[in-house]
């Protein structure tokens, strides 16, 4: 697969993917495509080799142990995350005034408001029915979020304050909202009634299509890239891993996780037992008792891949002043003194061979040290599970955007150290 065709693979995913179930949806569709098999958590796991899957919520585990596997085998673990920061619909959703009909949504994370202005944004997410049936729901472009005219705020070029209560409530028809329902378009949408729907959780999608720009090709440019460029290189990366993987190699594992963005507190969030879970099954199924997990366990190594920071050239100032990674220049290894990534000197040299086996280029970043450094995943895996953990990342400009840009070379370039990563014996 070449760059462009990566590139294009990821657009595609990130089109199938408005929300984190979605996105472990349609990770869990190209992998069964690719031979994995789908457990459910309630059953018993009695196979022993083979390409597995496991689908919570919004998050997806999925596995490929080799033939030779013993109780003591390490795992080859890539984290990431599928949600987005955005916005999520509130109960009683539908609002409006002044003959404007709108839907009452609460920030989730922290998006760059300003960006989710004049687009034409969709609804996606999960209804549940009384049944307890779930139902993936996803709407064409129905909402925007209108900016005020400069007409009527001259001086909104010397600075845009958005109230978050005040401004933040979408249009997304005309009438008066005693006479409409947006739950109900939301349940058309899924097929289903209104009156059947016991709960939601539904968010706000940008809807325009992923694009190939720049000179010479060298940007992209979609929504959710962060984290969903992570999410894709690791399925990438484990589909060609199941295909070519020694017997007598490591176990790979990708771990997508939810809830990263609001701090990963959740049942199918990082700081949860999902993984831990899924990896004490699996070692459980080679029989290995609790002195062969702890063995399995200190022969494992994780790679955290969530995007992270280019240097901008208008804000250069906020960046390091000699470690400022460039668009096209190969994945973030991201460092930070107070832990905020877990990358440390044995990690650092491990990736720096890895990546020069694979022939990929990459990068350091660190932060300027008057900003406050954001973290990922890495440390809440590294301190529930012990194991030793670096941070990766593709670089991006406009991270929390509804519309952030990558370099063209990148992801693939992360797809390419990810599967040696998974299949590497060493």
């Amino acid at each position: 697969m070449t760059a462009l065709q990566h590139i294009t693979d990821l657009g595609a995913y990130i089109g199938a993917s408005p929300s984190s179930f979605h996105a472990a949806a349609e990770g869990a569709t190209r992998l069964e495509a690719a031979g994995f098999v789908r457990l459910e958590e309630a059953d018993a796991w009695t196979a022993r080799e083979g390409k597995f899957l496991v689908v919570r919520d919004g998050a997806l585990i999925a596995w490929v142990t080799p033939a030779n596997a013993t109780p003591v085998t390490g795992f080859r673990i890539l984290g990431a995350h599928t949600d987005s920061p955005g916005f999520k619909l509130k109960p009683k959703p539908t609002t409006g005034r002044h003959g404007w009909l709108q839907a009452g949504v609460e920030i989730y994370g922290g998006p760059l408001l300003n960006s989710w202005l004049d687009r034409e944004l969709g609804l996606a997410g999960k209804l549940v029915t009384h049944d307890g049936v779930e139902h993936l729901v996803s709407t064409a472009p129905l909402l925007r979020f209108p900016q005020l005219a400069i007409h009527l705020d001259r001086a909104v070029n010397d600075g845009l304050a958005l109230d978050k209560q005040q401004h933040m409530n979408p249009v997304w028809g005309i009438g008066d909202p005693r006479d409409a329902d947006l739950l109900e378009l939301l349940a058309d949408s899924a097929g289903i009634a209104a009156a059947d729907v016991g709960g939601y959780d539904v968010v706000v999608a940008d809807t325009q299509p992923g694009s190939v720009f720049g000179a010479d090709g060298a940007f992209f440019a979609a929504g959710r890239l962060d984290n969903l460029s992570s999410v894709h290189a690791g399925l990438v990366a484990l589909i060609r891993a199941g295909a070519t993987a020694s017997p007598d190699g490591p176990i790979a594992v990708l771990a997508a996780f939810d809830h990263e963005e609001v701090g990963s507190a959740s049942r199918s969030g990082a700081s949860g037992p999902f993984l831990e879970d899924v990896l004490h099954r699996i070692s459980g199924g080679l029989g290995a008792q609790s002195e062969e997990r702890r063995r399995a366990l200190a022969a494992s190594f994780c790679v955290s891949a969530d995007a992270g920071h280019a240097v901008h050239p208008n804000y250069a100032e906020r960046h390091d002043p000699v470690n400022r990674p460039i668009l096209g220049g190969g994945p973030l290894l991201k460092i930070n003194a107070n832990q905020r990534y877990t990358t440390d000197a044995p990690g650092a040299a491990y990736w720096a061979r890895l990546c020069r086996e694979a022939r990929v280029p990459y990068q350091e970043f660190v932060s300027n040290n008057v900003m406050p450094c954001g973290s990922t995943i890495g440390p809440l895996t590294a301190t529930r599970l012990g194991i030793r953990t670096i941070d990766v990342g593709t670089p991006l400009l406009s991270m929390h955007s509804a519309r952030e840009l990558c370099g063209v070379e990148d992801p693939h370039h992360l797809a390419t150290a990810t599967e040696l990563f998974f299949t590497s014996i060493r």
